[in-house]
């Protein structure tokens, strides 16, 4: 079950998290503020209450992690999201990431591949006070072509390689934030399409990612 009361001990586990991120190096005070308005326990058995707040990633089943909230402000960092952007998010999971973004002012589409975790998301009540998150069931390779293009991209699981489908649904100008790598260990990238047509690729830290799979499940 999950919980549903946000008290003034979880406020202060929050503000504690915050400081945390930003001793690690997250230096967007957007970001930081976003990670301190959201219950992180709410996307959480109430089992996990005591330790929701430390930062660490949580197994939510079918073999998915809430990401570790270090990883969901490096990725949202990076992404640069400005009010309204269209930002397509492969790996929907528990949907904390996709509320982040949301929380930025973003426009968020987001795909998930697991039945279970996209059901699970539906009957999640505090999901519906965002209701600039659209959520689908799908292959995340295929993205979503009929809501393209997007202004940013992001992927929150590990691809051998740079999709070239979601590169086609970016904007000119748009950002891609994924990590890359086959193995345990990724590198995270940030791709930009520029207006020609070519990439830019740049190339930060190490990090390890469930691996993103193609088709549904």
């Amino acid at each position: 079950m999950r919980p549903t009361e946000d008290s003034y001990r979880h406020k202060g586990l929050r503000k504690k998290l915050t400081d945390t991120i930003r001793e690690k190096g997250i230096t967007s005070e957007e970001v930081l503020q976003a990670i301190s308005q959201i219950p992180r326990h709410f996307f959480l058995d109430s089992a996990f209450d005591e330790v929701a707040y430390e930062d660490r990633a949580f197994p939510i089943g079918e073999d998915q992690t809430i990401s570790q909230p270090y990883t969901v402000a490096y990725q949202s960092q990076l992404l640069e999201v400005k009010k309204f952007d269209k930002v397509l998010e492969i790996g929907t999971g528990s949907a904390y990431q996709a509320v982040v973004l949301a929380e930025l002012g973003a426009l968020v589409f987001t795909i998930e591949r697991q039945k279970k975790l996209f059901d699970a998301n539906k009957q999640f009540a505090f999901l519906k006070k965002y209701p600039a998150i659209k959520f689908f069931y799908g292959d995340g390779y295929e993205g979503l072509p009929t809501y393209a293009p997007f202004d940013k991209v992001i992927i929150t699981a590990a691809a051998p390689e740079i999709p070239a489908k979601l590169v086609g649904q970016m904007k000119p100008g748009g950002m891609m934030v994924i990590p890359v790598g086959a193995g345990e260990i990724q590198l995270m990238k940030r791709i930009t399409k520029l207006d020609d047509g070519n990439l830019k690729e740049e190339v930060f830290d190490r990090f390890s990612f469930v691996p993103m799979v193609e088709g549904r499940r």
